[in-house]
């Protein structure tokens, strides 16, 4: 879905100013290197938020605590 969105806005602004269209046609694979560091920092970071809660949990999980319903 998003793509389909990415799509249609890029057609728009072709319409609007096809120069700036190609432009944002020919910078887009740059941003999307740029930004690939910081979606792995992400994922890392997400990666070890989740190690620490099941770390933290392990004791409840061991004796077999359960959410009240």
């Amino acid at each position: 879905m998003k793509t389909l969105i990415a799509f249609v806005g890029w057609c728009i602004l072709l319409v609007l100013s096809w120069p700036l269209a190609l432009v944002a046609l020919v910078l887009f694979p740059f941003v999307w290197l740029v930004t690939l560091p910081f979606r792995l920092l992400g994922m890392t970071f997400e990666a070890l938020l989740a190690l620490v809660s099941a770390i933290l949990f392990l004791p409840a999980r061991i004796f077999g605590w359960r959410k009240p319903a």
